[in-house]
């Protein structure tokens, strides 16, 4: 619980390698997370060498820590093994579409966010990269991901060389909600993000952006809709090209 709450985005890392050991490790526990029909439904990529981490990138926007972490690991939702597998067992898989793209993404998500805290209790620094899903043909050709393999999560991993501030959460009236889902009046709203908007980090923000609301810096500069339409886009062709649609 200490670490959950203490948990930080790390992506300065120090000179210290990471052990073959220690990782090999933590990914088995990390096994031991929820999964669909007890299939594990993911694979995991452990890229360390300089040239492919170079080549993995431009497709994290080139953010300095997919090249300078010791290492970094691209989380897929992956259906190939399975299919392989029945398929030498005689059975006739049918896992090439939509649904299966999401148990298997569901599958890998978990056993990310598994592995994050088991990171965190070794005293691993990590960062989440949201980018993974925005330019995934990218990570596909450089990893050489085949059918029915889709990137779904990357994590740069390494011994922290910075100690950031923890970044604000929501309260839980916020998002929890009792028996069924009720919906937000624009009093809720006001409620529940005035404490975000009221941070003097946020407020610089939302000066700096020359925008009025925090809310504006993220629709029309963070995650435009342009944006989104295109990334969104690209990601149902590599989904149609992995096999998935």
């Amino acid at each position: 619980m200490k670490n959950l709450l203490t948990r930080r985005s790390i992506r300065q890392y120090s000179s210290r390698p990471v052990d073959d050991a220690l990782l090999n490790r933590l990914m088995a526990e990390a096994a031991r997370t929820q999964t669909m029909g007890n299939l594990q439904l993911y694979s995991v990529v452990v890229t360390r060498s300089a040239e492919l981490k170079q080549q993995l990138a431009p497709a994290h926007f080139n953010q300095p820590m997919v090249t300078q972490a010791p290492v970094v690991l691209t989380v897929c939702a992956d259906f190939n093994r399975t299919s392989q597998w029945a398929r030498c067992r005689q059975a006739e898989p049918g896992y090439d579409n939509f649904l299966s793209f999401i148990n298997a993404a569901t599958d890998a998500l978990l056993y990310a966010q598994t592995l994050c805290c088991l990171m965190d209790e070794e005293g691993l620094g990590y960062c989440f990269l949201g980018t993974t899903v925005y330019q995934p043909q990218t990570i596909i050709d450089v990893l050489h991901l085949p059918r029915l393999t889709m990137p779904v999560a990357t994590l740069t991993v390494g011994w922290p060389d910075e100690q950031p501030p923890l970044s604000d959460r929501l309260d839980t009236p916020a998002f929890v909600h009792s028996d069924t889902y009720h919906d937000y009046s624009p009093a809720d709203i006001d409620r529940h993000y005035a404490g975000k908007e009221a941070l003097p980090e946020n407020q610089h923000f939302v000066s700096i952006n020359h925008k009025q609301t925090l809310a504006q810096v993220f629709t029309d500069l963070r995650y435009t809709r342009r944006d989104n339409e295109a990334m969104s886009q690209g990601l149902i062709d590599a989904l149609r090209q992995q096999g998935f649609l």
